[in-house]
């Protein structure tokens, strides 16, 4: 470009300059202040006009902004909808799911009443006890849960009928029910439906109430359990009967009046075939099981239940003693009795 042109040129656009200055110095002197471009922290805000740019400090003199104020109004409110149908959805789907938890744990409860019939009928019937057997006619589809379904079913024998279950070959998965009296043999091959349940909970009670307890006292306790004299039972018939004539003839417990009572009152002890077949330390144990503790929690019992472990284990070594003793006099007395005929 030759240079008059180009000279020509930039005195053209001082005048334009020095014009647009004169009519309108605020808004050069706002141009000046405020650069042309935005800067770097507003690149992403729009800049057309009509867009709704709410500030984060907005000062909003009465009624100007009233569009962006209703919108505002109205996202909020949709906001909180939308907050209030999601906790409504999270109460529902938490109450649906401690529904589904409680279906399952009663399915889980019917699974166990259905165990202990099943391992009862196995026992009076003296057949073998698999563990393919109780997943097959039992367990079924919550195989899952077997080892928990077992352990209360389980609870409910021992506590119940007084049946241990035990597992006889780990290998086999095979398992046993032992009754928790020390039956004879021909006890344990007449198999009716086991009450030593019952009969462990009224030695505990007179036990626990001095070796001596009065009838009142075990009706208090077998009231507990929904036994009431009169009124037979689907598990154990006439409870008053079995209690102070079958135990009493058994000779599990001893029923007799309280002497010099008036009207007369009777109570019960411990008969000489409890002594033989179980001891105070398995009772004891019978009822911590049933408190979910221990033996040692009872304190008192405990040091009299260790005391008589010790008398009956003297006694069995005395009597065992005794037995061989005997046996070596009677077989020294034959071979003498031998020796003299030669």
């Amino acid at each position: 470009m030759p240079r008059g042109l180009k000279s020509k040129l930039r005195a053209r656009e001082k005048r334009r300059q020095a014009q647009e200055e004169s009519t309108d110095p605020v808004g050069a002197q706002e141009e000046e202040e405020s650069p042309s471009s935005p800067s770097s922290g507003f690149r992403d805000v729009p800049q057309d006009s009509s867009a709704k740019v709410t500030p984060r400090n907005p000062r909003v003199p009465g009624g100007v902004c009233s569009t962006t104020t209703t919108d505002a109004a109205v996202s909020n409110a949709r906001f909180n909808k939308d907050a209030s149908n999601q906790e409504e959805e999270r109460e529902n789907s938490s109450q649906a799911q401690d529904n589904t938890e409680q279906w399952y744990r009663g399915a889980i409860d019917e699974k166990v009443v259905m165990l202990v019939h099943y391992l009862l009928y196995k026992y009076q019937m003296k057949e073998p006890i698999t563990k393919a057997d109780m997943m097959r006619n039992v367990i079924q589809v919550y195989r899952s849960h077997f080892h928990e379904i077992l352990r209360k079913a389980s609870d409910h024998l021992e506590l119940i009928f007084g049946l241990d279950v035990k597992e006889m070959d780990p290998n086999r998965n095979t398992y046993v029910l032992i009754n928790k009296l020390e039956l004879n043999c021909d006890e344990r091959d007449n198999r009716g439906m086991p009450m030593t349940g019952l009969l462990m909970t009224i030695l505990g009670v007179i036990f626990t109430k001095g070796n001596c307890a009065t009838e009142e006292e075990v009706w208090e306790v077998l009231n507990m359990m929904e036994l009431f004299a009169g009124k037979k039972s689907l598990i154990y018939g006439d409870p008053k009967k079995l209690i102070t004539e079958d135990f009493v003839q058994q000779q599990y417990l001893e029923y007799r009046q309280v002497p010099g009572s008036d009207p007369p009152c009777f109570e019960f002890l411990w008969g000489p075939r409890a002594h033989v077949e179980t001891s105070k330390m398995r009772v004891l144990e019978f009822l911590a099981k049933i408190y979910n503790t221990v033996p040692s929690a009872f304190p008192s019992w405990y040091k009299e239940a260790l005391q008589d472990q010790e008398e009956s284990a003297w006694a069995r070594a005395a009597a065992k003693s005794c037995t061989i003793a005997m046996a070596r006099a009677r077989s020294k007395a034959l071979a003498s009795r031998f020796s003299h005929t030669k």
